[in-house]
């Protein structure tokens, strides 16, 4: 159940399995019942569906954040493939009309909202190389290059944005460095990728692979060099942690696998547990892929990519409730 961390965004889903056809058009399932789904944007905003390859009882999954949500709330804005290029688009949540382009580059992977609103962080391949870029999340197309040279992405603010954390691709493997918006200066911290810093002074969330390759969600103190990891099951691979508005839930896409009869078809969900690992909940059931979840400012809700909903397997962004209990 290796989770897959190369860089490769698509708009519709890949072939699905013979042995299981899945029916996307339901927008939920049983399971799921209780939980309010509303699709928040359409077929024609093109939202980039993150890549999935699925094996027998394994599933992978690209890990990158590719929705986010505004810091008052208002706005969401997600990844489109448009024209041959990836670029971020924002749309009003509450009237759900059309999108305006926020970049205008070529391919971008993923993005984050800065603390305070004004700024958004990406990442966009170039190249053999992915580099980090910094732009306004409200005017203009001029953007600040933060990195170049390497194989960077999930780029992330730190709280007081002193800092933009990022994931490294390297020889060695996988590490998270970040960079220094006063004086430039870049720094390592650890191995790991889908950086999570706490507003916990020194402390992020993170994914990291065990000897099998599967995902697990550890927490870093890089002021007093502790790592534990909080979350590992031997039969699922999980990433993308993202701690609730309230600091009480983390949020992370996990592996799962239904049966069709004699034959598994594996899969990806909704997860959330408590900041300390415990009280693992599955939230979402649907056959189709959930990916990429954020939560909304209030925390009241979750924004996701699935296919659901859809006869033709076509992404959208969803947003579903949070029923704490």
């Amino acid at each position: 159940m290796r989770i897959l961390y190369s860089f490769l965004l698509i708009a519709v889903l890949l072939p699905v399995d013979s042995e299981a056809q899945v029916d996307y058009s339901v927008p939920y399932v049983n399971e799921e019942s209780g939980t309010v789904f509303t699709q928040m944007t359409s077929d024609n905003d093109y939202v980039c569906m993150p890549e999935v390859r699925r094996s027998g009882y394994n599933v992978n999954w690209l890990t990158n954040r590719i929705i986010d949500i505004s810091v008052d709330g208002t706005q969401l804005a997600y990844l489109s493939m448009r024209n041959n290029t990836t670029n971020i688009f924002i749309k009003d949540v509450n009237r759900k009309g059309s999108s305006i382009q926020r970049t205008n580059r070529q391919a971008i992977l993923d993005f984050s909202y800065s603390p305070n609103g004004k700024y958004i962080c990406f990442s966009e391949k170039n190249g053999d190389n992915n580099e980090v870029y910094q732009t306004s999340s409200t005017n203009g197309y001029v953007c600040r290059q933060i990195t170049s040279g390497n194989e960077d992405y999930s780029p992330v603010y730190s709280p007081d944005m002193t800092n933009i954390y990022f994931a490294r691709k390297e020889m060695n493997g996988l590490s998270i460095w970040s960079y220094d918006l006063a004086n430039n200066f870049l720094s390592n911290y650890t191995k790991g990728i889908n950086p999570y810093p706490l507003k916990t002074k020194d402390q992020m969330l993170c994914t990291r692979f065990d000897a099998n390759g599967k995902g697990e969600i550890w927490m870093i103190n890089f002021g007093t060099g502790a790592e534990e990891c909080i979350l590992s099951d031997a039969k699922r691979s999980f990433s993308s942690p993202a701690i609730s508005p309230d600091g009480q839930w983390i949020l992370l896409v996990g592996s799962n696998v239904l049966m069709n009869g004699s034959s598994p078809y594996a899969n990806t969900d909704i997860f959330v547990c408590h900041t300390d690992g415990t009280q693992l909940r599955q939230l979402t059931y649907h056959a189709a892929d959930d990916l990429s979840p954020v939560w909304s400012r209030d925390g009241k809700h979750i924004y996701f990519i699935s296919q659901r909903g859809s006869s033709t397997a076509t992404a959208n962004v969803w947003r579903m409730t949070f029923n704490r209990y």
